[in-house]
């Protein structure tokens, strides 16, 4: 045989092994997923943000302090204007206290659509703390680049009978960190609602984590909010009973 075809067929079989290794160590949708559930999903975790909410040329900044361990959080708000708003939330429940009326009120049912505070995060966003992997059915749908980062695309569908605040997703997932850097939000009609992008990733106790965000109400015009987490504090000790309604009143 030539000395050429030998060297085509020695190139060729080379080339099929670097192909078969390369999709050997190829990520499945769902293992991306998980590395994303495992990056974001908090356990006894504090922290400080800020939220710029920016509606009609006009922007509001609003500061609060949260704690969080899985499907709880207590979160109470700092600026002047807000000082004392407090808000739990265990499971797929959430109260609110007004501190000028001293009183607490369950965010439920239609209301739980409405902006938090105003932002364009809503209250059914605060409320979805389980991880994705629960709630989706997912694909890999290519890879893209969002700015400089190299990124999986996922096109996450809610599973059978589970309620989530958006019946699809698609994501834009860091290749190196394993973050959303950028997210498309459908209803179960197909309408866009909202667009969110992260950036400013950030390493924190061996995790990856955005710590900035910004989400974009596409059925209001010209309405965004941005928020930036000043400080992020994972493994903190949380007394229990500041995941209580009592806590609220305090």
């Amino acid at each position: 045989m030539p000395r050429t075809r030998l060297h085509l067929i020695a190139l060729a079989l080379v080339l099929a092994l670097l192909s078969w290794a390369a999709a050997a160590q190829a990520l499945t949708a769902e293992e991306i997923l998980k590395k994303v559930d495992d990056n974001e999903y908090l356990e006894a975790a504090r922290l400080k943000a800020t939220l710029v909410i920016s509606s009609g040329g006009r922007d509001v900044t609003k500061t609060f302090v949260a704690l969080i361990d899985g499907d709880r959080s207590f979160a109470e708000f700092t600026n002047a204007r807000d000082r004392g708003t407090k808000y739990l939330k265990l499971g797929d429940e959430l109260w609110m206290f007004f501190p000028d009326a001293e009183d607490v009120v369950k965010i439920s049912g239609h209301l739980l659509r409405q902006g938090m505070m105003g932002s364009d995060f809503s209250y059914e966003d605060a409320l979805e703390s389980k991880k994705l992997t629960a709630l989706y059915q997912v694909k890999l749908a290519g890879e893209e680049k969002v700015g400089d980062r190299e990124c999986y695309v996922l096109e996450l569908t809610a599973k059978p009978g589970v309620e989530v605040a958006y019946a699809r997703r698609k994501q834009w997932i860091a290749k190196a960190e394993f973050v959303p850097v950028k997210e498309e939000l459908y209803a179960k009609s197909g309408k866009l609602m909202k667009v969110a992008t992260a950036g400013n990733l950030r390493r924190v106790g061996g995790r990856w984590f955005a710590m900035e965000a910004t989400m974009e109400n596409r059925l209001k015009k010209g309405s965004c909010t941005r928020m930036v987490i000043e400080e992020l504090e994972l493994g903190v000790n949380i007394p229990p009973q500041t995941f209580s309604r009592e806590a609220l009143h305090r």
